[in-house]
């Protein structure tokens, strides 16, 4: 098959001719329609420890292959994988929530024509949900779990800082449960009006009077804080931001070593809850969702390339871009 690997940091990903996955017992084959690019494989190829692997987690496709012991996933079924894998017989397993398998780990593979996956994380599409959809059952169940973690109380102001894909998805969750004030916030307002569009109610340019101008936006310092970009300082600004006895959910990924003034949570007794990963029920509430017909998470796609065009695609992402969410069809 063919497939994108990371073969050193600094380098393009390399498109070669790899061989085909072969299934264990446990697991499918699925042919991948479409994989998402995800800020975090940029960053994952920052580091020599994934060098030779095929990246990309944000996937659907059909199966081609079943192990004999998998029994809930047939040839020729349509399916959004969790790149989250265990050992498949544990209490956290069982339950869907491999994620807290003491043998967990993580998957890649979207960025090749084939991909392997138990059949515990594999999620069936509805029939209306198209493979690009499915593709986007990932990013949409990171923010879901977050905003499910973050325990919201009726009326809550929140602010949601970054209008990434991961911001993009918690504004639209806060909206569909019914948050009354849903601030985002970013460093430009290239993304402003699809903000407003994910569910936001206000959009707060990030400036030196930033406290005041939520604070404006919110009628008041917000309840929680979504921190969704994984930036050096940023859990620290939002624990200053957050009100007294507020919370504040930590779903970016900050792949350096970072401080907090740790009296400034401690003095207003905040509660820092950090999100990772979800679970398989958030990927069918997700999945729920798209086929219901809301259309707003699938205005994130921006653009779609063929294996080809991915590395370059790929490499265009590390600066500031207009895209948000860029598609891969690796048959394309």
């Amino acid at each position: 098959m063919k497939a994108a690997v990371f073969r050193a940091v600094g380098q393009p990903l390399s498109v070669e001719t790899v061989p085909d996955p072969t299934p264990k017992p446990n697991e499918v084959v699925f042919k991948v329609r479409r994989c998402g690019i995800c800020g975090s494989d940029l960053h994952i190829t920052e580091f020599p420890h994934a060098v030779g692997r095929v990246l990309g987690h944000e996937y659907a496709g059909e199966v081609v292959e079943v192990g004999r012991e998998v029994k809930n996933v047939r040839v020729g079924d349509r399916v959004a994988a969790m790149p989250v894998t265990g050992c498949g017989h544990c209490s956290w397993c069982l339950a869907g929530e491999p994620s807290w398998c003491e043998n967990r780990d993580l998957r890649g593979g979207g960025y090749g024509q084939y991909a392997t996956a138990t059949g515990i994380e594999c999620v069936p599409l509805p029939p209306d949900l198209s493979m690009e959809d499915g593709a986007l059952i990932e990013p949409l169940s990171v923010g879901l779990h977050g905003v499910d973690l973050a325990e919201l109380k009726p009326g809550a102001k929140t602010l949601v800082i970054g209008a990434g894909p991961i911001g993009l998805a918690t504004a639209y969750w806060l909206q569909r449960f019914g948050v009354p004030k849903i601030a985002v916030t970013a460093r430009s307002r290239q993304r402003e009006g699809l903000a407003m569009e994910m569910g936001a109610t206000a959009f707060v340019p990030s400036s030196d009077h930033l406290d005041q101008d939520v604070q404006d936006a919110l009628g008041g310092k917000p309840d929680v804080v979504f921190e969704c970009v994984g930036a050096k300082g940023l859990i620290d600004q939002s624990a200053k931001l957050v009100k007294r006895h507020g919370t504040v959910v930590v779903l970016g990924i900050c792949w350096t070593e970072d401080k907090f003034d740790p009296f400034v949570p401690l003095n207003a007794e905040v509660r820092i809850q950090f999100s990772a990963f979800y679970g398989r029920k958030d990927f069918e509430i997700s999945a729920g969702a798209l086929a219901a017909g809301h259309d707003a998470p699938r205005k994130m796609i921006t653009d779609g390339v063929g294996l080809a065009g991915l590395p370059a695609a790929f490499e265009a992402l590390r600066e500031r871009t207009t895209q948000c969410k860029v598609m891969v069809d690796p048959w394309g």
